[in-house]
């Protein structure tokens, strides 16, 4: 929805989701529960008022919240402190999301991150993949999807020239394929991202700073499998396109590079200083980054920095975030009904006999890479997937494996379901830019990718599990 068609009725509550980052984060820091809880009830707040203007299939995953509330009050005893952590889970999901939003508005109207995109897709064919899947990676770090949206733009625009259709469609394919998996390799590792504060939270005795050299690894080898399918697949007649500019990358790239170096240096820096969780710091660094960047561009003529900040905080919280509400609804939804629906599933599965603890370790490690990816072909969320299953399995330490290895597999394949799942924002954006459907912007396009992928991945989550 355009940010001018934002209804009036939904201006101001944007306000509901900035409270409850608000909340999180001195929750983070203090630990005291009467701060989750009006942190958690902004969110239920937000919901509410949101759920007014969304899709049906938005609303559908409230009524499915709704009937575990009911489900669980009917069959436990303790159903009312579940629903308050389910309620703290779907917080804090929507209170990063916020956080990030920042982040992203700020980048958006960077002219030096516009620029650094534009250089990116004007490379020559024989380097624009690898530019542009690099550049995915690390505008992914900051933008999260919306690196989707700002660098396929500008792809799509270099592209718009080409006089030969076939050269046109193929180079664009190439290119938004380039984007998709340079994000999703993000997924693996970055400490900005869903999958690995999720799956840190979930899994017993995980943590960011133990998984993120394994979970580098794991981003560079889908990146360079990305690559050789690449080179083994790309089209012999884009090589005949004219040569683009290649020079001055250190120059182009520097101002991306400085500020995921303050971002990404800045978080583990409080978190090793403070001992707040990874999202506490996050959540915290972020927003005061982004703040600081918007105030030190330049502002429109006769506009004061001071005028300018305010006048783009005030958009943000009445005009963007309310424009993000399908989102904001759906992840509040998948954390709360991952974290709720775990709570029933477990006496359930208990009850049904079945002993997950007989199963060997090695293959509930190889399953969790192959798991999510299949589950967001049905629709799935990663969120409501990982929430929703990984408090089903056995412990790390009862599977006798390390914390690393579970969370190595589950970023991995969280990492293929963003690459590969219709359902998802990144697939969905790269399909429209790609003016394609979004099973073909998925599994069409990164299909055998995921398979080779996943099979490295698999490979490499089982030798940490053995020897981690």
């Amino acid at each position: 929805m355009s940010l001018s068609k934002i209804p009036l009725s939904f201006s101001w509550a944007g306000l509901l989701p900035v409270g409850v980052t608000a909340f999180m984060v001195a929750y983070e820091y203090t630990g005291l529960p009467q701060v989750a809880l009006a942190a958690s009830g902004l969110a239920v707040a937000a919901v509410a008022v949101f759920s007014f203007g969304v899709r049906a299939s938005r609303v559908a995953f409230v009524l499915i919240g709704l009937a575990l509330v009911i489900w669980a009050a009917l069959t436990t005893t303790n159903w009312f402190a579940a629903t308050g952590t389910a309620m703290q889970r779907g917080a804090m999901v929507m209170a990063l999301f916020t956080a990030l939003s920042v982040i992203r508005n700020a980048a958006m109207t960077s002219p030096a991150i516009v620029e650094c995109g534009r250089f990116l897709a004007r490379q020559r064919p024989g380097l624009r993949y690898s530019a542009l899947t690099i550049g995915g990676h690390l505008f992914g770090l900051i933008l999260l999807y919306g690196s989707i949206s700002r660098l396929g733009t500008l792809a799509t625009e270099s592209t718009a020239r080409e006089p030969d259709r076939e050269v046109r469609i193929q180079r664009t394919r190439r290119m938004m394929i380039a984007i998709q998996r340079g994000f999703a390799s993000t997924l693996c590792w970055s400490p900005l991202g869903f999958s690995m504060i999720i799956t840190v939270s979930v899994v017993p005795g995980a943590s960011w700073g133990a998984a993120a050299l394994p979970g580098i690894f794991s981003a560079v080898m889908v990146l360079a499998i990305g690559w050789g399918l690449d080179a083994l697949y790309k089209p012999r007649k884009a090589v005949l396109a004219k040569a683009a500019e290649t020079e001055r990358w250190s120059e182009q790239l520097r101002p991306l590079l400085v500020l995921l170096g303050v971002v990404l240096l800045g978080v583990a820096l409080l978190h090793a200083v403070t001992g707040v969780e990874v999202i506490g710091a996050v959540m915290s660094l972020v927003p005061v980054v982004a703040v600081l960047w918007i105030a030190f561009q330049q502002p429109p003529e006769e506009q004061t920095r001071l005028r300018h900040l305010c006048q783009r905080s005030t958009q943000f919280v009445t005009r963007e975030l309310p424009s993000y509400r399908g989102e904001i609804v759906l992840l509040f939804m998948a954390g709360f009904i991952g974290s709720l629906g775990a709570f029933l599933l477990v006496p359930l599965v208990q009850g049904l006999g079945l002993d997950l603890q007989a199963v060997p370790p090695w293959i509930i490690v190889a399953a969790m890479v192959w798991i999510i990816p299949l589950t967001g072909q049905l629709g799935m969320n990663p969120i409501l997937a990982v929430s929703l299953l990984v408090p089903v399995l056995p412990s790390p330490e009862t599977m006798g494996i390390s914390p690393t290895a579970l969370v190595v597999a589950i970023t991995g394949g969280w990492a293929l379901s963003g690459a590969t799942s219709p359902f998802t924002a990144s697939v969905l954006l790269a399909a429209a830019l790609g003016k394609v459907s979004p099973w073909r912007a998925g599994i069409g396009w990164n299909g055998i990718y995921a398979l080779v992928a996943g099979s490295a991945l698999t490979l490499w989550a089982l030798t940490l599990s053995f020897l981690w």
